[in-house]
């Protein structure tokens, strides 16, 4: 039996994986900030709830040495909670961008800060971090969603050297299009007369229409759920998790062009040094 805790237990990719991981016989500490949301597991021999507003850090710390505290050895915390603002960026409130970094990059940060000191003084652990295929590319609109991912990849790409040695693995998750309710929970800002004729516009429609990011997905929650619970089993553990044949295809396609780019400036990257 594994013992996960997971953040954003109550829907999405978080109700799936904590329901596979109950179903599977391992044990759960769930947590969801309004936590009548995660009635219906069933599984209370193997379930442990809190209520957490994760972007609430004193909570948060809180919560996180209760949960050791009570379950003893948490073998991986599935850093979850997490939402999207959409809006030019001229056309988000300070408050959005404000709430965005604090849920999105801020959350997360302290939360791997304040289960660190407990993965470490039990020899090692997995930290999982849903992320987004946006983390690689963007979109008109998405300025702040994809800043917030960008952000925390950046932070977890530096601190995987130093807990290496402590024995814990950071994962990124990178999910595509999802059939969940993510894109019905987006924040949406009020729109300025001078973008509708523009790509935001053009996106803003979208999202107003039948397609609500998520309706008309291909990615399938049981399957991804399934595949972030079996990464956590992988060493070592996978940098980053690709989930979804629009997140490979995007990904690889920006990738691709980055590098494409970066060797077309290299004559002008290596006249900038010294003379041999």
């Amino acid at each position: 039996m594994v013992t996960w805790f997971v953040t954003g237990a109550s829907t999405g990719i978080g109700r799936a994986v904590t329901e596979q991981l109950l179903a599977r016989g391992h044990r759960v500490a769930a947590t969801a900030r309004r936590p009548e949301t995660l009635a219906g597991l069933g599984h209370a021999d193997l379930l442990w709830t809190a209520q957490l507003d994760v972007t609430d850090t004193a909570q948060l710390r809180s919560v996180v040495e209760k949960a050791f505290a009570e379950l003893g050895r948490i073998d991986v915390v599935f850093s979850n909670a997490g939402a999207a603002a959409f809006g030019a960026a001229e056309e988000l409130s300070d408050e959005a961008i404000e709430g965005q970094l604090a849920l999105n990059t801020t959350a997360p940060i302290q939360l791997f800060r304040a289960v660190l000191p407990h993965l470490r003084a039990q020899g090692g652990g997995r930290f999982l971090q849903t992320s987004t295929m946006g983390a690689h590319i963007s979109s008109p609109g998405g300025s702040m969603y994809h800043a917030s991912k960008w952000a925390v990849e950046g932070f977890l790409e530096s601190v995987i050297g130093e807990v290496a040695p402590f024995g814990v693995g950071i994962t990124m998750v990178e999910p595509g299009t999802i059939r969940t309710g993510f894109g019905a929970a987006m924040s949406v800002a009020e729109p300025l007369d001078v973008y509708a004729n523009t790509p935001v516009g053009q996106m803003r429609q979208y999202l107003e229409g039948a397609g609500n990011l998520t309706g008309d997905a291909p990615g399938d929650p049981a399957r991804v759920a399934a595949a972030v619970i079996d990464s956590a089993g992988v060493t070592p553990a996978p940098r980053r998790l690709a989930l979804g044949t629009d997140a490979f295809e995007a990904i690889r396609a920006a990738l691709t062009t980055r590098l494409a780019e970066l060797d077309a400036g290299e004559d002008v990257a290596r006249s900038t040094d010294f003379p041999r």
